[in-house]
C-alpha cells in the first residue's frame, strides 16, 4: 500500500486487514521503513526533524538499508511460511519521495531495488491517492510533524504524480483508491480490491 499523506493510510490498512483475515487469509502487516528493530531505528532517524539535515544520497540509502533487513528477517520468511503480506509503503514509495520528491530520478532507485530485491516486486500496489494540498493539509492537521510532512507543497505534488505516472505504467499492478471520497465510498472500493485479491491470491502486497 502506498499512501499519499493525509489520505487515511491506518484506517485503510486496518479495514483490509480485518477483512482479509475474516475470509481467513494467513496474513501478516507490517512497514516501511521500519518493521524490524533495524529498520525502526532508522525510521526514528529519517523522520525526526533536524536543523543539518540529511542529503538525499543518505536517505535513499537508508531506506534500502531499512528494507534489506525488512526482507530479511520479515518479508521473506513470511512469505516462505505461505503468509500473506501487507506492507504500509514498500519500493514505488521510494521512487515517488526520494527519486521525485527529491529530485534523485528513477535510476539510482531502479538500481537499489534490483541489487536489494531481486525479482521481488509486490503483486498488488494500493495507492491511496488524494491532491497534494489536501493531502498535505490533513496530514498537518494531525498536530506535530516529521521531516517528510514540513516539505512544501511542491514536493508532493512530485511524489503524486510520480505515483501516479507508476501507476499508469504497472500494468495492471496498482489499484487507485480515491482516499478524497466520503468514508463509506472508500471502503466499498476497498471491499472490492479485497474480494478481487481472495479470488485471485497474491503472494505479497504492498
Amino acid at each position: 500500500m502506498v499512501p499519499i499523506f493525509g489520505a487515511g493510510k491506518s484506517t485503510a490498512m486496518s479495514y483490509i486487514e480485518e477483512r482479509l483475515r475474516d475470509a481467513g487469509v494467513d496474513l501478516i502487516c507490517t512497514r516501511e521503513p521500519g518493521g524490524t528493530s533495524l529498520g525502526e531505528q532508522l525510521r526514528e532517524t529519517l523522520l525526526a526533524p533536524t536543523e543539518a539535515g540529511i542529503a538525499p544520497l543518505a536517505e535513499l540509502l537508508m531506506m534500502f538499508a531499512a528494507r534489506a533487513q525488512h526482507l530479511s528477517e520479515c518479508i521473506l520468511p513470511a512469505l516462505r511460511r505461505g503468509q500473506w503480506v501487507l506492507c504500509d509503503r514498500f519500493t514505488d514509495a521510494t521512487y515517488a519521495y526520494q527519486g521525485a520528491g527529491r529530485n534523485m530520478g528513477e535510476a539510482p532507485v531502479a538500481l537499489l531495488e534490483e541489487f536489494v530485491q531481486g525479482d521481488l516486486r509486490p503483486d498488488v500496489t494500493l495507492l491511496l491517492d488524494v491532491p497534494a494540498d489536501l493531502g498535505l493539509s490533513r496530514a498537518r492537521g494531525r498536530g506535530a510533524l516529521d521531516r517528510f510532512e514540513l516539505e512544501d507543497l511542491a514536493f508532493f505534488e512530485r511524489v503524486r504524480q510520480s505515483y501516479l505516472s507508476r501507476a499508469r505504467r504497472s500494468s495492471g499492478r496498482y489499484q487507485i483508491i480515491d482516499a478524497s471520497a466520503e468514508l463509506a465510498d472508500v471502503e466499498r472500493a476497498l471491499q472490492a480490491v479485497v474480494k478481487d485479491l481472495i479470488a485471485c491470491p497474491p503472494l505479497v502486497t504492498d
